[in-house]
């Protein structure tokens, strides 16, 4: 057993500390970012917004909206082949430039995958190799593999949240690594196992390792208000994934109830024992639940809640001098706080 002294941050820690701008309009700030991938050599362009593969969330017609504001989905993975043969094969080129067909690391992931990938004919472009605990040297093992078996393919895997890990991730064919062990607002995996690191500094540390390999990194989960997407793009998030935050939108899939003369969304985390009962999963054999439910009140389409996001990253990079989405994390100074903001009327 042992230590590490350094004090760890999340979101909630800091604020980003305002700079001299001689930027005249919002209008003027271009949120558009430019990757190649290191492993693919695949290049894509567009806002580096995801929605996450909750299956409330990561549905079809998320995809297809939030695609129209070059934002990305990721699909879940309990999506019957043949839905997933039809919408690969009739979407856009703009909507599946968008979209990540997501799946796990057992061979009949990898099965499902290959049938869909020969039936739509090759359609998929990304593609999100997606577990819980990203640590296990079989997860490296099964993201080699399909990188071996798909050379050209855009692949982000995850989800882990230390330096080490994302470098192995990247020298093993990941384009993408994906970052955050508990901070999801339906995970538990912190009060579960008591593991996990504070987002804001795994994101940092993690970018900074990926970085020096030409390697890229997505911040997944942990955004309770906008500001937190631009604090997550100032640490050097590549891109930044949220489920809550898309959730009760128009192009959600899911139970809906009515609630004191409001309309709700039941969400739940894909760990929590709600999602391991509809798909069948046995917690008793081998695991626990590390997921909870929660209530999204209804949001109305998605489109206004992109529209929000992208206003409010404008604004960031308006108080720090950035013209460019690209430039948010060099144009950014962290100051630590005891307090982001002001909750007398609440949130």
């Amino acid at each position: 057993m042992r230590i590490e002294e350094e004090f760890k941050l999340d979101f909630c820690d800091v604020l980003i500390r305002p700079k001299r701008s001689e930027i005249k309009s919002r209008s003027e700030i271009d949120l558009v970012r430019k990757f190649t991938f290191k492993n693919s050599g695949n290049s894509w362009q567009g806002v580096p917004i995801m929605a996450s593969n909750m299956d409330t969330v990561g549905t079809f017609a998320m995809a297809k909206s939030l695609s129209k504001f070059q934002m990305q989905t990721c699909l879940h993975k309990h999506y019957e082949i043949s839905k997933l043969v039809d919408f690969f094969t009739n979407a856009s080129i703009q909507t599946i430039n968008h979209t990540f067909y997501t799946l796990g690391i057992l061979e009949n992931d990898f099965l499902k995958f290959n049938q869909v990938y020969e039936e739509s004919n090759g359609s998929i472009i990304n593609v999100c190799i997606d577990v819980a605990n990203g640590y296990s040297a079989f997860f490296v093992e099964r993201v080699a593999k399909f990188r071996q078996q798909y050379p050209s393919l855009n692949i982000m895997a995850g989800n882990v949240a230390t330096p080490e890990m994302v470098q192995e991730l990247i020298f093993n064919g990941t384009d993408i690594v994906k970052l955050g062990i508990g901070p999801g607002s339906m995970c538990v995996t912190r009060k579960v196992a008591g593991v996990g690191y504070p987002q804001l500094s795994a994101v940092m540390e993690c970018a900074d390792a990926a970085h020096g390999l030409s390697g890229h990194v997505c911040s997944d989960g942990g955004i309770q208000m906008y500001g937190d997407i631009a604090k997550a793009k100032g640490a050097s998030s590549d891109f930044v994934m949220m489920g809550g935050m898309f959730g009760g939108c128009d192009e959600c899939e899911g139970e809906w109830i009515e609630k004191e003369g409001c309309k709700y969304l039941k969400a739940y985390g894909m760990a929590s024992k709600e999602a391991m009962d509809k798909y069948n999963i046995d917690p008793t054999k081998h695991r626990t639940p590390e997921g909870k439910q929660a209530y999204i009140k209804y949001k109305g389409p998605v489109s206004e809640i992109a529209l929000d996001i992208c206003g409010a990253l404008r604004s960031a990079c308006s108080y720090v001098g950035a013209t460019t989405l690209k430039d948010l994390s060099k144009c950014t100074t962290f100051i630590k706080v005891n307090r982001t903001h002001n909750q007398i009327f609440g949130e």
